[in-house]
């Protein structure tokens, strides 16, 4: 079965809606023991073309491939950047909270090139961008409440081309991330595992105790 290329038809669908600006979102390091969650951000307008060749979603790619794309992808979109919470601010004030100042220190960025971006294309079915600001307000004046329209599509980092730029985008800059961090915190093997848990992680986890890099509201095995 051929895999499916990613394109623009849902950016440039939402463009001749009246979008001037579709800013592709999706984020990495949720699921980690360590480190901060990323959210990479690739903007895209109508006079964007067709996606580089090779594009994917980032876990579809080899660390290689994905290297190997990204300064294409930085001349193909408008503008792009990559925003982290870090294990502090998840264990402060929850993961979904730390996946939105990821995401709106991600479109500060972005909001610096191109101006305001009114729409915001999110992979999956929940809305973490904005929903969490109706309801919670601990991530204080930093994540306020910004007027966007947020289209969420199940598998868009797949399927939408800005999207799966921007998982790249995210992967890369927060593997890096990991990879200098393992130099300051040796004994779990981040350069190998970018602080999820692997089994080597996990035993070090048992031996040595969590680092001030781990997230520690989480339930760490073995700790």
């Amino acid at each position: 079965m051929t895999a499916v290329r990613p394109s623009l038809r849902t950016e440039r669908r939402l463009l001749r809606a009246g979008a001037t600006l579709v800013a592709g979102m999706d984020e990495v390091g949720r699921g980690a023991l360590a480190g901060p969650v990323s959210v990479g951000v690739v903007v895209v307008d109508a006079t964007t073309r067709t996606a580089p060749d090779g594009l994917a979603d980032s876990k579809l790619l080899s660390p290689a491939a994905r290297q190997a794309l990204v300064p294409r992808l930085v001349r193909w979109g408008r503008a792009h950047a990559v925003g982290h919470a870090s294990a502090a601010e998840i264990d402060a004030v929850g993961i979904v909270a730390a996946l939105r100042l990821a995401g709106t220190r991600a479109l500060a960025q972005v909001e610096q090139v191109v101006g305001p971006v009114g729409t915001v294309l999110l992979d999956g079915s929940h809305d973490w961008l904005t929903a969490q600001a109706l309801a919670d307000d601990r991530c204080g004046t930093e994540a306020a409440a910004v007027p966007r329209q947020v289209h969420l599509r199940v598998r868009a980092d797949q399927t939408c081309a800005s999207v799966a730029a921007a998982s790249v985008v995210a992967k890369v800059t927060r593997d890096a991330s990991m990879t200098a961090l393992d130099l300051e915190h040796p004994l779990y093997g981040w350069a190998r595992n970018k602080g999820y848990a692997a089994p080597a992680h996990l035993a070090a986890l048992a031996e040595h105790g969590p680092s001030p890099l781990h997230r520690q509201s989480w339930r760490l095995p073995g700790v």
